[in-house]
């Protein structure tokens, strides 16, 4: 029996060493999609902590009066404040709190009561909300909460309205890296309640 030859005719490639250039284009492709995500990914944490660095050290005053607003200095409204100060002190940890009602000199039924604190914050939209569960367990639900423009300060910022019985109450909140601050504006609309609250931001938050 003669031998059989199993070598191709001429100008046919061979098949393992067509699988060697392919297995390599394979894995560039894969490498470089990997670096690609690493890339992004690296952008992202970048990105992110920046935001961090930028808002963490926060501070927050309660000047006499803010926003055309003055201190409303009565006992009532200093344990109200202080009532609501202390409960949200209970759901989320503060560095420093804050609480104080501001009266309205053109009608004392649209007083401002505002309330929260300074921390390292690393979810603010998830402490921002924490803050909307605590109004809820003590006013009444807060009902069609939707984020509104935070201003030239940044981070997150909500508006809703808070039911109950005696009559609806506009709720809005902001949070960042470094504070959390809920305010509520009755006798006033969401749009009015997000625009007085960017303009109390501004006056009352610094950073160091």
């Amino acid at each position: 029996m003669q031998p059989i030859d199993v070598t191709p005719p001429p100008g046919e490639p061979v098949e393992e060493e067509e699988t060697i250039p392919r297995s390599r284009r394979t894995r560039r492709i894969v490498l470089g999609s990997l670096l690609a995500v690493g890339l992004v990914g690296a952008a992202f944490v970048g990105t992110a902590g920046f935001r961090v660095v930028q808002q963490k050290d926060a501070s927050l005053e309660t000047p006499p009066e803010v926003a055309g607003l003055r201190m409303d200095q009565s006992e009532q409204a200093q344990s109200t404040a202080e009532y609501l100060r202390t409960a949200i002190g209970a759901r989320i940890d503060l560095d420093q709190s804050i609480g104080v009602v501001y009266q309205d000199p053109a009608s004392a039924e649209r007083s401002v009561l505002l309330f929260g604190g300074t921390a390292l914050i690393w979810k603010p939209g998830d402490d921002l909300d924490t803050l909307f569960d605590v109004l809820s367990d003590d006013t009444g639900a807060v009902r069609g909460l939707r984020d509104v423009d935070a201003g030239d300060l940044g981070g997150v910022m909500k508006c809703g309205e808070s039911v109950a019985p005696e009559g609806n109450t506009t709720v809005c909140g902001w949070a960042d890296h470094g504070s959390v601050v809920l305010a509520l504006f009755p006798g006033r609309t969401p749009d009015e309640g997000g625009e007085l609250l960017r303009e109390i931001r501004g006056t009352i938050q610094s950073r160091d």
